[in-house]
């Protein structure tokens, strides 16, 4: 269940710059978008679960544990906007 993989979206300075990729670094340059997700959630199931939900192709998912959850880092491929998906989710 997709729901269930996909907690909420994670919003910060830093996040908010990953998304329209005004932070340049090496093979990182942009178009993902940060997420809390179930801590049991595998990177695939990341993947399946955002694509179904935001009907969007994912390139990468990118996980890492912090004090407050799992977090995904999900890179959505050159098709598609991460803007545009903040935008429905009501980031900006």
């Amino acid at each position: 269940m997709p729901k269930s993989v996909l907690l909420t979206p994670y919003v910060t300075e830093k996040s908010m710059n990953h998304i329209s990729g005004s932070v340049r670094m090496a093979n990182k340059d942009g178009n993902r978008l940060e997420f809390i997700v179930r801590r049991d959630a595998t990177k695939k199931e990341i993947k399946d679960a955002f694509e179904k939900r935001y009907e969007v192709k994912v390139q990468s998912v990118n996980t890492r544990i912090m004090k407050n959850g799992k977090h995904a880092i999900i890179k959505l491929t050159k098709d598609f906007s991460a803007e545009e998906v903040g935008m429905r989710l009501g980031i900006f």
